[in-house]
């Protein structure tokens, strides 16, 4: 009984008797910090892993994709079983989490950064950390992090180089430090309808779990500064905000360069810092009653809902046979339909045309579906658009689906 009593205090008072020896940790102000990590590979489980040994108190997992066994040779959270199952990473990950801590809060996602996770959840957040291997996905993470005015951490890694970058709003940019070839190479993935996110899983680039290490350590090391901000803003701490800290292990160079892009013009810049809070609008919501209520909180006669991160495509046109087919899905939806669809795949893509919805007024044919059904994600913070005025709301009825993100901001 005595031993039970023991263990337990043992377990609640996680990390207190090493941590106290650092004069710069807080421990009130770790266990209440609230961390979202995007992707959940090689780079993810080191952010993850290291996170929970912190003792981070709240932690978002988000990815969409599933165990494969290319993963168990850097992947320190994922078994062999886990791949055989093909289970979600972020599911995986989230219950190993809980196993290295007990003491901490973990939620997790199975889908995409941007269409399935609102942007009222990146809100609360007091750090994002990106663990991506592409620039598409980067670029999607870094414009949602500048709207909700929210720090991010980027990193990369391929063989045994990595590099680790901090953004912030108003001060540095990922999309400002992109080359205008690869900004192209991007802007034409989104240009084509279903081809972007089908990219996503195309190859896989050559890592090793020793550099997955080095770089998840240097990510969750400026994660850990940028929770303690009170330490930030005295300079007990410096960030790599405007920073590229480079390593490359072949010959073990570490490098800090300036990399401090920001380009006033960006489309990435804008911070939606004034929210409308609506208690009764959730992403289960018809979008006939949705805009009655948007009409009544603004007090106008029109509105129109602006579909910023994901069109709703209600017709698909093969050219080559004039069939007609009909998925009523969001875009991000759309490569599984043309996957399961064995007309629609063997098509060119050339050959495709679609009927996408960007603005839901109320000329809108399918009134009848939700919100959620038409492409927005739980929680999300909406663009609405008025005769005079552009207002962003939130989708506050789907705040209790986030327990931990329940304080004021």
């Amino acid at each position: 009984m005595n031993e039970e009593i023991k263990d337990e205090n043992v377990r609640k008072e996680w990390g207190k008797e090493v941590f106290d020896l650092l004069s710069w940790y807080k421990m009130d102000v770790v266990k209440n910090a609230k961390v979202m990590v995007v992707g959940a590979g090689a780079l993810g489980n080191e952010v993850l892993k290291n996170l929970a040994l912190f003792g981070v108190g709240n932690i978002i997992i988000v990815d969409f994709d599933t165990i494969e066994y290319s993963n168990l040779t850097r992947s320190v959270l994922f078994r062999e079983a886990d791949a055989d199952k093909g289970f979600f990473k972020s599911e995986v990950a989230a219950r190993k989490v809980k196993e290295i801590n007990p003491n901490i809060n973990v939620q997790y996602i199975c889908g995409r950064l941007d269409s399935d996770v609102g942007l009222g959840v990146y809100r609360k957040m007091d750090v994002v950390i990106g663990c991506l291997d592409s620039r598409l996905a980067r670029m999607q993470l870094n414009r949602l992090c500048m709207r909700a005015n929210v720090p991010w951490v980027e990193g990369g890694i391929e063989n045994l180089t990595g590099s680790v970058r901090v953004y912030r709003q108003g001060e540095n940019c990922y999309e400002c430090g992109l080359t205008e070839n690869a900004k192209m190479n991007i802007f034409m993935q989104l240009s084509c309808a279903g081809i972007a996110h089908r990219n996503e899983n195309l190859g896989h680039t050559p890592t090793t779990p020793v550099i997955a290490s080095v770089i998840g350590a240097v990510q969750v090391q400026e994660a850990m500064k940028l929770i303690h901000k009170e330490e930030v803003r005295e300079g007990i701490f410096s960030t790599l905000t405007g920073k590229w800290f480079h390593y490359e292990g072949m010959h073990n160079k570490t490098t800090v360069y300036d990399s401090a892009a920001f380009d006033d013009d960006c489309p990435s810049h804008e911070c939606w810092n004034e929210v409308l809070r609506i208690p009764e609008l959730s992403a289960d919501t018809r979008v006939s009653d949705a805009l009655l209520m948007l009409k009544e909180a603004l007090k106008v006669k029109d509105v129109e809902i602006n579909l910023r991160n994901d069109k709703f495509v209600d017709i698909i046109v093969s050219r080559h046979n004039n069939q007609r087919f009909t998925p009523m899905l969001p875009e991000s939806k759309i490569p599984d339909y043309v996957d399961s669809n064995y007309d629609l795949y063997t098509s060119s893509r050339s050959d495709l045309n679609q009927n996408a919805y960007e603005n839901i007024d109320e000329k809108f044919p399918y009134k009848r579906l939700t919100l959620r059904e038409i492409g927005i994600p739980y929680y999300d913070v909406i663009e609405v658009s008025t005769e005079k005025d552009t207002y962003h709301v939130e989708l506050t009825a789907d705040e209790h689906r986030y327990p931990f993100c329940l304080n004021e901001l």
